[in-house]
């Protein structure tokens, strides 16, 4: 994919992000700036997702750690543990707020 595909997907899926989390009512703010969302909870948890356009790869860091994705085969999986974008999401934003989210793709 070109890096314009990319650019669009990616702020398709941060855009994405964003309402889902608006749209279950959690308690967090969030800032988009460019390619970097970062979402902040009443809880004082931080979360940043943003793309990395060099390696066209997404990005998510959380307290619980940082995890790298890239596109492959239609999914975002990491290659470092196999693991799935929209799951390891799921559940670090679940911790912060504190309450059950998932967001599927």
């Amino acid at each position: 994919m070109n890096e314009s595909e990319f650019l669009d997907l990616t702020d398709a899926l941060l855009e994405r992000i964003e309402n889902a989390i608006d749209d279950a009512g959690l308690d967090a703010d969030f800032v988009r700036n460019g390619g970097v969302l970062e979402i902040a909870f009443d809880s004082g948890a931080k979360i940043v997702v943003n793309r990395h356009a060099p390696n066209q790869e997404m990005w998510i860091a959380a307290k619980s750690g940082g995890f790298h994705y890239a596109l492959k085969g239609g999914e975002w999986t990491s290659a470092r543990d196999g693991s799935e974008f929209y799951a390891t999401l799921s559940r670090v934003v679940s911790e912060a707020a504190g309450e059950a989210f998932s967001l599927s793709a």
